[in-house]
């Protein structure tokens, strides 16, 4: 399960897309959340990768 935030961030020259990512840890089974900020074009392929 993953979720994009709605609010994108712009730069002088750059439009960038903060992240967030839901990932289950493998010792405990707890969730966890992962950030990162992108460009809007590359956001897909990074919620895909697991």
């Amino acid at each position: 399960m993953a979720k994009k935030t709605v609010a994108t961030l712009q730069t002088k020259s750059k439009r960038l897309t903060k992240a967030i990512k839901m990932v289950r840890s493998d010792k405990s089974g707890a969730y966890t959340f992962v950030e990162t900020i992108l460009e809007p074009e590359l956001v897909n392929d990074w919620l895909a990768k697991k």
